[in-house]
């Protein structure tokens, strides 16, 4: 009755409660939010190419050290992933998004008045990097959280948000800058950002009691033995359905006469609700373990990390490359931008696409993404073949497709039962973030380096291809382990089946494998 009193009276703030994920509801406005979060970090990040040959310029640097600046800027953002599952299971998705956004416009306007590189790395690539983790990370975890059936199609067409942001902003950008500077213009940008908090308003918590219908149902009459397991119940962190249920059929004989019988019927409705209140504190006690570290013992997830770990590499140099690239075969400024905005439309219709397709309940999503990874890395072998204007153009558009099939749905996809299950998604994502960071440092860096030594743009597309295609190999990877692993487990439940005594059919199937056999102990002691 508390927890109600207080959603009364701050509804804004108060989490959201259902008995199963809603697949909808308040879900709808966090996509809203999540497609905006997108247009303002990755959006950002992909228009910074419109500016690139401006640095060079002005600080009179070469390709590689430029490129560090979003190096940094990547490498800070998926690198403090861990950081932000962190403070996100403390404090909530809601304030560390509104804190990212902060960061990210503070660190974007003091940028405009860098008076050399190095100034750059601290600003975009330290303080606005960590920005970007914080705002990002937060709101696609919440996301999944609010969908189940449609998490694959809803988080494509949000993460679309940085699809039109390129779109729209290379071109504003690049006009913007030829009036008033690219100063100017990343201040204009800084304030734009701020409204990054406004979409960490929207955040609002969800609670899932999944059991909460069921506790009407069991009707047990043994009542010592409930407050027995009942200590059990707070370190297993097991429902309080499945506790009663099981001591029912599990008992001694001692507990059979007829009195303790009658006198659980009086006060079963106090003590069943002093149970429900003390077994609604344990749900938030999983949160007192801020990371999970755990699933860098699943094999398929490891296999997942390193694939992401090598896939970075093709992520973000091929927009930071595609206008120097097409501006050293001769083409224009402005029709240099057009490219990369047709590589951003492409993108769309590759992330709506690929959340249509992943929404179909018969397909196994991973090999979907496998394919398009494959494409994918064609699609960046193709880019030093071309050599005018449209043909630019057809490469940017089928490299902006696939990389929207991948792009969209590579996080998401820990949610699936054949890598971690979304029961560990938030830390999930924290450590696979954290394990791309490597790649988001040295990806941007090594095709500046390549740039620079064979003094051609195309080589720059070549490091990526190479990152991408052995993305594939550790991704072709993940579902063998999963199931070599699946394989394994089910062999433990079944050398235990031998050895224990038969269970009566009628137990829930949530009851806790630990509590069966300890109720099975001390029936035998009885007996």
């Amino acid at each position: 009755s508390k927890m109600t009193v207080k959603a009364v009276k701050m509804p804004c703030m108060a989490p959201n409660v259902y008995t199963e994920v809603p697949d909808g509801g308040w879900g709808w406005t966090v996509a809203f939010a999540f497609f905006f979060v997108e247009a303002l970090t990755y959006g950002i990040i992909k228009s910074f190419g419109v500016i690139f040959n401006d640095l060079m310029e002005s600080f009179d640097e070469t390709n590689s050290r430029i490129s560090w600046i979003i190096s940094i800027c990547v490498f800070v953002q998926t690198f403090t992933a861990p950081l932000s599952t962190v403070l996100s299971n403390r404090f909530g998705h809601r304030l560390v998004v509104m804190a990212g956004g902060v960061l990210i416009s503070t660190g974007m306007v003091i940028a405009s008045f860098a008076r050399n590189v190095v100034d750059m790395y601290v600003t975009i690539g330290l303080i606005s990097g960590l920005g970007y983790c914080l705002s990002f990370l937060p709101t696609v975890t919440i996301l999944s959280q609010y969908f189940d059936k449609r998490r694959s199609l809803v988080t494509a067409v949000a993460s679309t948000g940085e699809c039109f942001a390129v779109f729209s902003f290379a071109p504003a950008i690049t006009a913007l800058k030829e009036q008033i500077g690219w100063r100017y213009s990343l201040l204009a940008v800084g304030v734009l950002q701020l409204s990054i908090v406004i979409c960490g308003l929207l955040l609002r918590p969800i609670v899932i009691k999944e059991h909460e219908n069921q506790e009407e149902k069991p009707q047990p009459p043994e009542e010592p033995t409930e407050t027995k397991y009942m200590l059990e119940n707070e370190q297993t962190r097991t429902s309080f359905e499945s506790i009663d249920s099981g001591v029912e059929i599990t008992t001694s004989p001692s507990n059979v006469p007829g009195k303790t019988k009658a006198e659980p019927k009086s006060e079963e409705p106090k003590q069943t609700t002093q149970i429900l209140v003390d077994g609604n504190s344990p749900p938030p006690a999983p949160k007192t373990k801020l990371l999970d570290f755990s699933v860098m013992r699943d094999h398929s997830f490891i296999c997942y990390a390193l694939f992401g770990l090598f896939a970075t590499l093709g992520f973000f140099a091929p927009s930071l490359y595609i206008i120097p690239l097409s501006r050293s075969l001769g083409i224009s400024k402005d029709h240099s931008a057009y490219i990369l905005s047709a590589m951003a439309i492409a993108e769309v219709f590759g992330r709506v696409s690929a959340g249509w397709v992943l929404n179909k309940q018969p397909i196994r999503k991973i090999y979907i993404e496998l394919i398009c990874v494959i494409l994918l890395s064609v699609a960046l072998f193709a880019f030093p073949f071309a050599s005018e204007f449209w043909g630019l153009m057809t490469c940017s558009a089928f490299f902006g497709f696939m990389l929207g099939t991948v792009a969209g749905t590579h996080i998401p996809l820990l949610a699936e039962d054949d890598v971690v299950g979304i029961a560990k998604m938030s830390s999930a994502a924290g450590v696979y973030v954290f394990i791309q960071s490597l790649a988001g440092l040295a990806g941007p860096p090594l095709a500046g380096v390549l740039v620079d030594m064979t003094q051609n743009y195309s080589s720059a597309f070549y490091s990526c291809a190479a990152g991408m295609v052995l993305g594939a190999v550790f991704l072709s990877l993940v579902r063998p382990c999963k199931l070599g692993l699946c394989q394994h487990q089910q062999e433990c439940p079944k050398e235990e089946e031998t050895g224990a005594v038969q269970v009566a059919p009628d137990l829930p199937e949530d009851f806790i494998e630990t509590d069966i056999t300890k109720a099975e102990n001390s029936g035998k002691a009885g007996d």
